[in-house]
């Protein structure tokens, strides 16, 4: 398993300083000032903005509040996406703090599903986690794991405890050594401007002949237009939490250390800008 803690240590910390601001159409009693907040990359909106919440409900009526969602530039925040996703996929490439905008009401139904409560993050997070531990062990290790195991994935993630998380999850990042690696990498490509929602196939961190699959040999199979080729001018950034790995890394070592707690390797083909 991943050896290299300070890169662990690293993406679970890494923060994206934020402004939410309220819709101008919520009605308020009196001007809603705007609140900042520093996000985790790597949790989710609902389990970070309680603060958020409580601010702008203290300049509105009981009345006029119904479920909380947020907003970047028209597009609707999809929560049961990590918040860094949904910054590389709709904002990494504008200036600092992001800027949400928050509404309680006119909740957009065709884009989002709603959150009424903690438990319902939860369910989609553990179902991720069994989803990738699927592909990568065939079930085995997360089956073997007690619910109490699972209740320290999710509490570690809820209440933002690093060692806590890891002290669980580190068995849902080994492999028999002579096995090279995870039997499948669990992995969703985003497409900014896509229709698409993300692109999700089975590949293997290890080729029939016992090469080890680069970052770049995924993006070759699964979306070549990402890849730019000799002599032309690159198209896209491929970003995973925010940085651009090289192409060469080993797919086995992304998945152990640039995972997400969901443990899916999650990856933003971006568009570079043109301005």
């Amino acid at each position: 398993m991943a050896d290299d803690k300070d890169v662990l240590r690293d993406v679970w910390f890494g923060r994206i300083p934020t402004c939410f601001t309220l819709n101008p159409d919520e009605i308020t009693e009196r001007e809603a000032e705007p609140y900042y907040l520093l996000l985790p990359r790597v949790s989710y909106l609902p389990l970070v903005t309680d603060k958020v919440k409580k601010h702008f409900h203290k300049v509105m009526k009981a009345e006029d509040v119904e479920e909380m969602w947020f907003e970047y530039e028209g597009t609707p925040l999809k929560w049961h996406y990590p918040i860094g996703v949904l910054f590389d996929l709709h904002a990494s490439n504008t200036v600092l703090p992001w800027s949400i905008t928050v509404h309680f009401k006119s909740f957009p139904d065709r884009d989002l599903l709603h959150c009424p409560s903690n438990s319902i993050i939860e369910a989609h997070f553990m179902s991720s986690i069994k989803e990738a531990d699927a592909l990568k062990h065939k079930s085995q290790v997360v089956n073997d794991m007690q619910k109490k195991d699972h209740k320290q994935l999710w509490m570690g993630l809820q209440n933002d405890k690093f060692d806590q998380f890891w002290a669980m999850n580190r068995k849902l990042m080994e492999y028999p050594t002579e096995e090279g690696g995870f039997r499948y990498i669990p992995f969703r490509i985003y497409q900014a401007l896509s229709e698409r929602l993300f692109i999700q196939k089975l590949f293997r961190p290890v080729s029939p002949e016992g090469n080890t699959h680069t970052l770049g040999d995924l993006l070759k199979e699964m979306y070549p237009d990402a890849l730019t080729n000799d002599g032309e001018q690159k198209r896209y950034q491929v970003l995973i939490h925010g940085i651009e790995p090289l192409l060469e890394t080993p797919l086995q070592w992304l998945s152990e250390h640039l995972s997400h707690p969901d443990n899916f390797l999650h990856i933003c083909a971006i568009p570079v800008p043109t301005d």
